[in-house]
């Protein structure tokens, strides 16, 4: 039951991650997301059937220590923005951002009702929410385009290097795909983000571990 629910949150986790990047973009000057209509949190327009429905769902029914997946990306004009470079790695930061600040909000509504729900069906789906919003922005923030690292990276580095980083979008999710499913003894990135999510996740939860 606690993964039906956790895939529930881990829908709408994603949608407000792509809300929040039409959010900032509009600040920003390009209002393309509000008139495709998806500042919503209407979870039609935002599925994608393979990265929002089947690749997750096979992650957390598997057991995978590592669940991630993706909504289809709001569209985003960089012609609108003032400062496109710039700009843009705002708009990468505003996802993985979106899900910390989710993460911080479950965990204190846990801590607050703690007395009334410890051990309890409840509590547990705020834990299991609080990881994998904090999973989320984890594996967003691995510095490679398409992924919102990437762009924040390419916003950050001097122009030669920033193109190169760039350069490499059309691989990106190849890359990071073959970096997860192929782990190796010298890295591996699964490893990698459950090491670092379970650390983030000791700090809002102390004393409990990842579910």
């Amino acid at each position: 039951m606690i993964n039906i629910v956790g895939f529930i949150i881990f829908i709408f986790s994603i949608i407000i991650h792509e809300i929040a990047h039409g959010l900032m973009a509009e600040k920003l000057g390009d209002p393309t997301a509000r008139l495709s209509k998806r500042l919503t949190l209407n979870p039609l327009p935002h599925i994608d059937p393979v990265m929002s429905i089947i690749f997750p769902l096979l992650l957390i029914f598997s057991g995978s220590p590592v669940i991630f997946g993706a909504a289809k990306p709001v569209p985003i004009d960089p012609y609108n923005l003032r400062n496109p470079r710039k700009d843009m790695g705002l708009i990468g930061l505003a996802g993985p951002l979106s899900n910390l600040i989710l993460a911080v909000v479950l965990s204190l509504i846990a801590r607050i009702s703690l007395p009334l729900i410890q051990y309890s069906f409840l509590f547990g789906i705020l834990q299991y929410g609080t990881q994998i919003n904090i999973m989320l922005a984890i594996f967003n923030l691995i510095p490679l385009p398409p992924l919102d690292g990437g762009r924040i990276a390419v916003a950050l580095l001097p122009e030669k290097y920033a193109d190169a980083l760039a350069s490499l979008e059309r691989f990106g999710i190849l890359i990071i795909l073959f970096l997860l499913l192929f782990p190796t003894s010298l890295f591996s990135l699964p490893n990698f983000i459950y090491k670092i999510t379970n650390l983030l996740f000791s700090l809002v939860f102390p004393n409990f571990s990842l579910i």
